[in-house]
């Protein structure tokens, strides 16, 4: 579910160019949430994840998450843990204590090191998401963490970086660090073909849009649609329908994001 593009942030390389001001993607209510879990309820799905923007600029976040979790999905919420989230602290501490084993909130940071996240976020953004993750993981939330591999940086070097933060900060991130690659809209990239999954030893099944979905609401628009993923939310030849069944079909992935980030870059959104 994209609750909207709004954001506190105006970071560098935002894939879906959140700011203060873009409302391209306008906010959706908990009813027009609500719908899609009822019908994902019957479609057997297993988890419903919120990004943005930052979720939590959404007055009714905290409302879809409870809404989704009363339902049995299991949750995971996409925040950077600054002060849009901070906003909800008592009403989240409520959520963790009834429905927590089910919620896994993921915090970006862009490096293991001040500078580079704050040269990616700006100024004065590192303390307060910091906090933000420590505060998570004192009261009790299970602690995930969206981070960056840089293109002169290995997995492994990242990795370890990241696991130097955390000790220092004496913060367990029991469920686990995702590493993105970079994201550079003007890099050529090969187009995808059926030989790619040979050559690559990569399966079509373990790509996003062959089990997951977006919900976004844009600006203008009466309805929210439907799109095959987080990456893909403005491009209309990627509108799939206003309801997921209409959506459970295949994706053809011939957009460059589908080759940089998911097909070459290895990379996924889900939890």
């Amino acid at each position: 579910m994209n609750t909207g593009t709004l954001c506190n942030l105006a970071c560098k390389t935002c894939y879906i160019e959140s700011s203060p001001t873009n409302d391209a993607l306008v906010y959706l209510t908990l009813a027009e949430a609500e719908a899609y879990f009822e019908e994902a309820q019957r479609m057997g799905t297993r988890e419903i994840g919120f990004t943005g923007g930052e979720p939590f600029m959404n007055r009714d976040m905290v409302a879809m998450m409870r809404a989704a979790l009363e339902r049995g999905f299991e949750v995971l919420v996409l925040t950077n843990a600054m002060r849009p989230m901070r906003r909800f602290e008592e009403a989240l501490k409520a959520i963790g204590r009834e429905h927590g084993e089910r919620l896994v909130m993921r915090v970006s940071l862009d490096h293991y090191t001040k500078a580079v996240h704050e040269a990616e976020r700006g100024a004065g953004t590192w303390d307060k998401a910091v906090d933000g993750l420590k505060w998570l993981e004192e009261n009790g939330f299970r602690v995930a963490v969206a981070g960056r591999k840089l293109p002169h940086e290995d997995e492994a070097e990242s990795r370890a970086g990241y696991a130097r933060l955390f000790a220092e900060l004496g913060v367990r991130v029991e469920a686990g660090l995702v590493l993105f690659p970079e994201m550079d809209a003007a890099a050529d990239v090969p187009e995808i073909t059926e030989a790619c999954w040979g050559i690559l030893n990569v399966s079509p099944s373990a790509m996003m849009c062959a089990s997951s979905r977006m919900v976004v609401k844009r600006k203008g628009e009466a309805h929210p649609v439907v799109v095959p993923c987080t990456l893909l939310p403005y491009d209309e030849q990627f509108t799939l329908g206003e309801m997921l069944a209409e959506a459970a079909r295949d994706v053809r992935l011939n957009h460059p994001h589908c080759a940089r980030f998911c097909v070459l870059g290895g990379a996924s959104c889900a939890g």
